[in-house]
């Protein structure tokens, strides 16, 4: 059989880095896609799959970059005859009471959410007109080591000085998808595609866990203990009005101070002999990364 073909769109970033490397274990010829390239039905001519893990690099420009690019990828798409796989996030559900799954209502409150669940609505429509669409979705991006990813970048900033920061309360669980387990599930739903209907929304469980539960990982790592501070949200609202990322991360505080996870059942029926990494694992490589 010959190699099947994948086109990563965004394969610079978080996803799309860990889903390019994924596919090529998996033995799929993995082209990557940049901006520069312009002609995105031209470089996905031939392909079987799309990942569409493009980001506008500015959160002002979402509402006119999403649904540009959300076309402009639905357009290779059909052009092609090539299925769509996109990691989906958490903020389409709101506040709605969790577990967040297939038949939670999309109810964003946010403007990052509302444009979300437009895109969300907007691959739901085209799968009805023929394409292939698999939605995987997923938590709080986790990739130890690498300083995009906010645990890192924030919660354990300063955990070689014997400190993590909690952004909400510590006791509340939050859902988290490990990259390199969401994007091996990525691919194992892209190889068994000819069994999924034309739209496909699923829920990556990944792992759920408060600041505290993963204090206590890392203790048990690290044999010491660890201070833990709050998270300076009175700055944040400080510097609002000038700097976009303090603004665009004020809007998503309430993810922080509501407890919610991902309803596994539609992943488990898919993928029932998944093994995602555990908590203690991850301390483990968390520790490793960041050299504590």
């Amino acid at each position: 059989m010959m190699d099947q073909v994948v086109l990563v769109l965004g394969a610079s970033g978080l996803f799309g880095s860990h889903a390019a490397r994924a596919f090529e274990r998996a033995g799929w010829q993995v082209r990557r896609y940049s901006r520069a390239r312009g002609d995105m039905a031209g470089a996905a001519h031939g392909a079987d799959l799309i990942v569409n893990a493009l980001n506008p690099p500015a959160y002002h420009h979402w509402a006119r970059l999403v649904p540009a690019i959300t076309q402009e990828v639905l357009g290779a798409a059909q052009a092609n005859g090539a299925a769509v796989l996109v990691p989906g996030n958490v903020y389409v559900f709101g506040k709605e009471p969790g577990p967040w799954g297939v038949a939670t209502p999309h109810r964003a409150h946010t403007r990052k959410g509302r444009i979300r669940a437009q895109m969300e609505a907007a691959y739901r429509d085209a799968a009805a007109r023929g394409t292939q669409v698999i939605l995987l979705r997923g938590g709080d991006f986790l990739a130890p080591g690498e300083a995009r990813s906010l645990l890192d970048m924030v919660v354990l900033k300063h955990l070689a000085r014997g400190r993590i920061t909690t952004m909400g309360p510590p006791s509340v669980p939050r859902a988290y998808a490990y990259l390199p387990d969401m994007a091996r599930a990525a691919v194992m739903l892209a190889e068994g595609r000819a069994n999924l209907a034309s739209y496909e929304d699923v829920p990556f469980p990944g792992l759920t866990f408060s600041t505290e539960e993963l204090r206590a990982a890392l203790q048990d790592r690290l044999e010491r203990p660890l201070r833990m501070r709050p998270f300076p949200w009175w700055a944040m609202r400080l510097a609002s009005p000038v700097w976009e990322l303090a603004r665009e991360l004020s809007e998503m505080r309430y993810l922080y101070r509501m407890p919610h996870r991902l309803d596994n059942a539609r992943f488990a029926e898919l993928l029932p002999n998944f093994r995602g990494i555990s908590l203690p694992d991850l301390a483990v490589q968390e520790v490793a990364a960041l050299s504590v």
